[in-house]
């Protein structure tokens, strides 16, 4: 029987053509951004988690209190300084205390000036290697910096993949920075770490003397003994520093950043951005609903003699009933499919773009068996409760009334 119901209203469906497919217009709109948006979420959280995979999870990064979205430091109110260093370092089950610095500056190579991050390189070999075991640097080509030198530095992939300068820059270039020329000794190999990848990396007493540093220390990087102790060391840290800075808690001019919290923060963001994207994806479902709502309305008016035709025949209400829910529900689900398909297709184009815009395949769109059943599924029950009135006003109608209209 439902067989039957199906196929008749599949061929009711299909005799309305055009005003079918527009009916579905909604429906495609919804779904489609449900879908694409969903979807896009996910690859910038997949991808925004790489970010922070680069850092370990025994490390803690102390700054100044930033006052918006920048690299560590580069923002700050107030500055770290030497004696927050030996504050922080006398703190148990603190293995190593790192000072870091970080500058934008003008790089001038081949005639052509352009911009980049400079980070420093700490003094003494130990804290190197924590370094570059913490950050996972690898070198492409030439090496990396070493302990005492002066003059040289090693860049980002993205200095020589996206040719910024017109001309290759290749390990024994020299490009000059605040007006001071230094010889390129290392490339590094591409990161999926986006700050990495344009970074500058310079010898500490380089980049105090290149840009007049004294006291101020931009951010400190700490590795911890133990990974399980993360949060206590960081509490611990917190509470000295506010002691010796008089603050009380809440009102702190810095900040304490585990891997895990900074992460936090950022999907709390995407979770936000989720929220409202469905939000305005549903306001498109529902004018598809309605969509399809007044086109039941219609049918039912358009069809009434036939509605008379098969109740004098012995057709009951249920019948009746059942015919128009099929209907509207093929809507719905010819909808939510078709939505679906170029949803996906759209995330995944726009993850195409952006990957080949950033010269890396960070961004990635996977496609979700539960969200496209879940789309689908949703724009099914969608079509069904936007038919159900009709349906019942058509199983309602009286024979002899209908077939004289």
């Amino acid at each position: 029987m439902f067989t039957d119901y199906f196929f008749l209203a599949l061929r009711n469906v299909r005799k309305r053509g055009i005003r079918s497919w527009l009916t579905m217009l909604g429906i495609f709109i919804g779904i489609a951004a449900v879908v694409s948006l969903i979807s896009l979420g996910q690859g910038l959280e997949t991808a925004i988690t790489g970010q922070f995979g680069a850092l370990s999870v025994d490390t803690l990064t102390i700054q100044g209190a930033d006052t918006g979205f920048s690299p560590p430091g580069s923002t700050s109110v107030r500055k770290m300084t030497e004696h927050d260093l030996e504050i922080i370092e006398s703190v148990s089950g603190i293995k190593i205390a790192v000072p870091r610095y970080l500058r934008f500056s003008e790089i001038e190579f081949n005639d052509v000036l352009g911009f980049g991050a400079v980070g420093s390189i700490p003094d003494g070999k130990e804290e190197i290697e924590e370094l570059y075991e913490a950050g996972n640097f690898r070198i492409a080509q030439g090496r990396l910096l070493e302990e005492g030198e002066s003059g040289v530095v090693a860049l980002g992939d993205s200095f020589v993949s996206n040719n910024l300068f017109g001309k290759p820059i290749r390990v024994g270039s020299q490009i000059n920075i605040e007006g001071e020329n230094f010889e390129v000794v290392g490339i590094l190999e591409r990161s999926s770490t986006f700050f990495l990848n344009d970074a500058v990396l310079m010898t500490e007493e380089d980049v105090k003397e290149l840009f007049d540093i004294d006291d101020e220390i931009d951010f400190i990087v700490v590795r911890v003994e133990d990974k399980d102790e993360i949060e206590t060391i960081a509490e611990e840290i917190s509470r000295k520093l506010r002691k010796d800075r008089g603050q009380k808690l809440g009102e702190e001019d810095f900040e304490v950043q585990t891997p895990a919290q900074s992460l936090e923060a950022v999907n709390t963001i995407i979770n936000v951005i989720n929220v409202v994207v469905t939000g305005i994806a549903l306001i498109a479902l529902l004018v598809g609903g309605i969509g399809i709502a007044n086109t039941m309305f219609t049918s039912v008016l358009e069809r009434t003699r036939e509605i008379g035709v098969m109740k004098a025949i012995g057709a009951e209400n249920k019948n009746i009933l059942s015919i128009f829910l099929v209907e509207s529900a093929i809507l719905g689900l010819i909808g939510g499919i078709v939505g679906a398909c170029i949803g996906l297709a759209l995330a995944l184009g726009v993850s195409q773009i952006a990957n080949t815009a950033l010269n890396n395949n960070i961004f990635a769109v996977t496609p979700s068996a539960p969200l496209l059943i879940g789309s689908v599924s949703f724009s099914l029950l969608i079509g069904i409760l936007s038919g159900l009135v009709p349906a019942l006003q058509a199983s309602k109608l009286n024979p002899v009334e209908a077939l004289r209209k």
